[in-house]
């Protein structure tokens, strides 16, 4: 593709992403699967493009104001990304826009206009508010102050920039020197990552999906704060283990490689289609010790008939997802599933429900992707509050043993954050069951 044929992809799929009441990585996934007709390099340009503008989405919309009001549209977005952001002078830009095959439509005078204004600044400005230049939504700025306090513009900042790909090595298949080497066989190299001993970090979006490590099972997808939940739950060889909200499966994937393929672990979710996905998952890991069970809701029967057998329950509930904002940067602003107060109540319901799985010394553990304590150690407060028979186990008691590396230090949870750890933002909290089960 032309530069200008890129702008022009780009532009339509800034359009579908804006109408279409879905996150944005879905949306460019079925934008791309439509075109096939678009080579690998150029589905990444577009798509770096467009994260691009959503990344920048609070920050752009201020210099329209700033000025003097111009609309607001996907090729206005496109155009003021490539002066401010990208550094493009506008006359640049002009020719890019030529109205040539398969090219953008040629300026508008406005559009001229706008250019013309831009040109020379960079994205961020000194009269830019701070909500604004860390690309805070309204609707969590103040809870984030509250608790972030002086550290919320660098924990925001650190939320701005794309996220690395961090790997998970299958031990069922192989060890993390066996992962790296077989990368750098099909040119990706990686790192050992700092917190999980089975974290393999790769910088850029190399063709994973082509490798032999990853066909083969030996590697997944999946950040490092995330691998180090599936590792705090602790589950042993033998063991009965649940992991009630599992999605696409990624934490299963790695309790049950832990579990050495011994014991049985039951994958639970109320999306039946993520759980057939999942399956997929789980057969090219070679692991057989999972099983799916697709459930009706929280408090699907189910969960009655098996009260007090499980020793871990892995309770990864729904939630705002603040801390994946560098990743999903689009979900900041477009709440396409509840709102934060229903999220509240559902992870108090789901808490409650799946704690009658667990066994008499067996554990809970709780997470989320989110930095809101609202989400957090208050819902364990709560939880501890009407369930006297769960008591926290500190996680820097719980690391040396459960995970192998040094603790963050975090506290009685594990909090972890970009800025301060490398990881997407992370909460975990484990609680054991000391008294039979009523």
């Amino acid at each position: 593709m032309t530069p200008g044929a890129r702008l022009q992809a780009a532009i339509e799929l800034l359009d579908e992403v804006e109408v279409t009441p879905r996150p944005a990585d879905a949306v460019i996934s079925a934008f791309f699967r439509a075109r096939r007709f678009i080579g690998a390099k150029d589905r990444a340009a577009v798509a770096e493009t467009v994260y691009g503008v959503l990344r920048r989405h609070a920050r752009l919309r201020w210099w329209f104001t700033h000025a003097g009001g111009f609309p607001i549209t996907a090729r206005t977005l496109l155009i003021a990304d490539q002066i401010l952001a990208q550094g493009r002078p506008a006359d640049h830009l002009d020719k890019l826009f030529s109205g040539g095959r398969f090219a953008p439509a040629e300026f508008s005078a406005g559009e001229i206009k706008l250019a013309n204004k831009l040109e020379g600044h960079t994205l961020d400005h000194p009269d830019m508010p701070e909500q604004i230049r860390v690309e805070c939504p309204d609707w969590a700025a103040d809870l984030l102050r509250e608790f972030l306090g002086d550290r919320f513009v660098p924990e925001l900042a650190a939320l701005l920039d794309a996220a690395p790909l961090d790997l998970r090595v299958n031990t069922v298949k192989g060890d993390r020197d066996a992962a790296i080497a077989a990368l750098a066989s099909a040119g990706i190299e990686g790192e050992a990552t700092r917190w999980s001993p089975f974290g393999v970090r790769i910088y850029g979006r190399p063709p994973l999906a082509s490798t032999d490590a990853f066909k083969a099972g030996l590697v997944e997808i999946q950040d490092e704060g995330s691998q180090l939940i599936g590792l705090l739950t602790d589950a042993k060889p033998g063991h009965q283990v649940v992991d009630f909200c599992s999605g696409a499966g990624g934490k299963a994937l790695a309790i049950a490689a832990g579990m050495q393929n011994k014991g049985r672990l039951v994958a639970c979710d109320v999306l039946e289609k993520r759980l057939k996905r999942a399956a997929e998952r789980f057969r090219r890991a070679g692991l057989h010790n999972i099983e799916t069970r697709p459930l009706a809701s929280e408090r699907d029967p189910w969960v009655k008939r098996h009260k007090g057998k499980f020793d871990r329950v892995l309770v990864d509930a729904p939630c705002t997802g603040t801390g994946t904002w560098r990743r999903n940067p689009d979900s900041r602003w477009r709440l396409l599933g509840p709102g934060l107060e229903e999220l509240l109540k559902l992870q108090h319901s789901i808490l409650d429900s799946a704690a009658r799985l667990v066994k008499p010394g067996g554990r809970l553990i709780y997470a989320t992707c989110s930095m809101l304590p609202q989400e957090n150690e208050r819902q364990i407060d709560a939880f501890l509050a009407s369930h006297p028979d769960f008591t926290v186990k500190p996680v820097d008691d719980l690391w040396e043993q459960a995970v192998g590396t040094a603790s963050p230090g975090t506290g009685p949870y594990m909090r972890l954050s970009p800025a301060r750890h490398g990881t997407d933002g992370f909460f975990a909290g484990v609680m054991e069951r000391g008294s039979a089960v009523e």
